[in-house]
C-alpha cells in the first residue's frame, strides 16, 4: 500500500493542505513516536488514554491491562475508538504572537480496535511492543508467564483509516509586520535516549542495543591482544576495577583522588561513561580474566584526524608487564588504522617520571609543557607534559611494539598517564 484512501473522518476540516494519505508517512510516525493516545466514549463520556503502541504492518497494537476501561468494552463487538500520535520538531516563533506556531508530524487512525485472542498474533504483539521500547530487549529479557498475560490485553486496530499531518519551515508572518524588531525563526526539539542508569547493585554490563551511537571516533570498541583485552568500561566493572587499583601510589598522579570505597569508584565510573569526549575500557588479562586496570581514549577530534589516550591506571601487580604496552599497541592500531588518525596525543604531570619515560618508550615525541594546564586531585595546579605521535611515526612504533611484545620477557613501566 502506498497511500491510505481519504474518507470523511480521515480529513482535517482545517489547514487541510498539510494532510497526507502517504503510507510511510504514515509508518514513520507512528514507529518512531513512543506513547499515543486512544480516545473512545464509555458510559456514555468521553475518554481518553495514554498508551503504548506497536505496528506491525498494517495493523496498531495497543496495549492495556484486561481491566481497563477500553479494554472491557471492547470484549463484545471491539471498541470504537480514534488514535492520536505527534511528534515535536520545533517551536515557530514570528514576529505576531498570532502567528507563532510548532513544526509537529502527527497521525490520527479511527476504527474499531478488536481485542487479540490468538495466542501467537498476542506472542507478536507482545514482542513488536517489547522491541518498540528498545529494539533488541525481547530476545533479552524474561517473557510474560501466564499469569501476566492474562493481566495484559491488546488491542489491535487496523490502518484503514488513516491519515497524517505536518507542519515544516519557519514562521508565516504578514507582510506588514516585516519591519518589527522582533527575532523570529525556529527552536528545534527532539526526543534522544540518554546515556543508561543502571539499577542499584547491577551486575550485568550494559548490553550493545542500549548504547548511545556515538560515530566511530567515540564508539565504545573491544580490543582483543595475546595479553589483555580492552572492553568498554561499565558500572558493573567498579567492584572488581577498586580491588586491583586500591594503592595509592597508582592514584599519585592521576586527577582524580584515590576511592576509598567500591562506591567511589562507581561514581569515578559513572562520571567516565557520562563523558561525551572519553572512550573508557577496562583491561582484563587475557590469561586469568581479571580486570586489572582502566584506559581510554578521549578528546577525539574527527575533523582534525586526533585523538588522545590516557586516564591510565593498572593495579601495581601488573606493573612492568605485557599489558600496559599491548594495551597501547592496541589503540594506536585502532586510532591510525581504523580510525585513520593523524595524530595521537598523551598528557601527563610534569612531576610523573615514570609515565614520561613509558610514554617515549612507546615512541611518542616530546613537545613541550602546558603550564597550570590541569588541576591535581589535591587541589594544586599542574603543569603538563605533551606528548605525540603522528601517522609518519607509526610504522616504526608498530614494528618496535610489536617486536618487544614477542621478546620473552619484556617489561614495561605501567605508571598512571594523564
Amino acid at each position: 500500500m502506498e497511500t491510505y484512501q481519504q474518507t470523511a473522518r480521515s480529513t482535517p476540516r482545517r489547514l487541510a493542505e498539510r494532510a497526507s494519505y502517504d503510507a510511510e508517512l504514515v509508518h514513520s510516525v507512528l514507529d518512531e513516536a513512543y506513547v499515543c493516545h486512544v480516545s473512545f466514549v464509555a458510559e456514555g463520556e468521553p475518554r481518553v488514554l495514554p498508551t503504548l503502541h506497536a505496528r506491525v504492518g498494517e495493523t496498531l497494537y495497543l496495549h492495556g491491562s484486561t481491566g481497563s476501561r477500553p479494554m472491557l468494552a471492547a470484549r463484545d463487538d471491539g471498541l470504537p475508538v480514534c488514535v492520536a500520535v505527534t511528534l515535536m520538531d520545533g517551536l515557530v516563533l514570528a514576529k505576531s504572537q498570532f502567528h507563532h506556531s510548532a513544526n509537529y508530524r502527527s497521525v490520527v487512525v479511527h476504527g474499531v480496535a478488536r481485542p487479540v485472542t490468538d495466542e501467537a498474533e498476542r506472542d507478536r504483539a507482545f514482542a513488536a511492543l517489547v522491541d518498540k521500547v528498545a529494539p533488541g530487549r525481547e530476545a533479552d529479557s524474561r517473557r510474560p508467564s501466564r499469569r501476566e498475560a492474562a493481566q495484559t490485553m491488546v488491542l489491535a486496530l487496523p490502518l484503514v483509516e488513516v491519515s497524517a499531518k505536518v507542519r515544516a519551515g519557519g514562521p508565516s508572518d504578514d507582510p506588514e509586520d516585516a519591519g518589527l524588531p522582533h527575532w523570529t525563526g525556529v527552536v528545534p526539539l527532539r526526543l534522544t535516549r540518554g546515556l543508561p542508569v543502571p539499577a542499584e547493585a547491577q551486575a550485568v554490563p550494559l548490553p550493545d542495543y542500549l548504547r548511545l551511537e556515538r560515530g566511530p571516533w567515540r564508539a565504545p570498541v573491544t580490543l582483543r591482544g595475546r595479553h589483555v583485552d580492552l572492553e568498554p568500561l561499565d558500572h558493573a566493572h567498579a567492584p572488581e576495577l577498586f580491588a586491583a587499583v586500591d594503592d595509592a601510589e597508582v592514584w599519585a598522579h592521576l586527577t582524580s583522588p584515590r576511592p576509598a570505597s567500591v562506591a567511589d569508584m562507581a561514581a569515578i565510573v559513572a562520571a567516565a561513561l557520562s563523558d561525551g569526549d572519553r572512550v573508557p575500557f577496562v583491561q582484563r588479562e587475557t590469561a586469568t580474566g581479571r580486570i586489572v586496570g582502566s584506559t581510554s581514549f578521549y578528546a577525539p577530534n574527527p575533523a582534525q584526524r586526533s585523538v588522545a589516550i590516557g586516564y591510565t591506571m593498572i593495579g601495581r601487580p601488573w606493573w612492568r608487564t605485557a599489558i600496559n604496552t599491548e594495551s597501547k599497541l592496541l589503540m594506536l592500531r585502532y586510532a591510525f588504522d581504523t580510525l585513520g588518525a593523524l595524530r595521537v596525543e598523551w598528557h601527563t604531570d610534569v612531576r610523573n617520571e615514570r609515565s614520561q619515560r613509558a610514554i617515549e618508550r612507546l615512541g611518542a615525541q616530546r613537545e613541550g609543557v602546558l603550564r597550570r594546564h590541569r588541576q591535581r586531585a589535591d587541589g594544586s595546579q599542574r603543569d603538563t607534559v605533551l606528548y605525540s605521535m603522528i601517522t609518519d611515526e607509526w610504522p616504526a612504533a608498530h614494528d618496535r611494539l610489536a617486536a618487544a611484545l614477542d621478546t620473552k620477557g619484556m617489561t614495561c613501566s605501567a605508571s598512571p598517564i594523564r
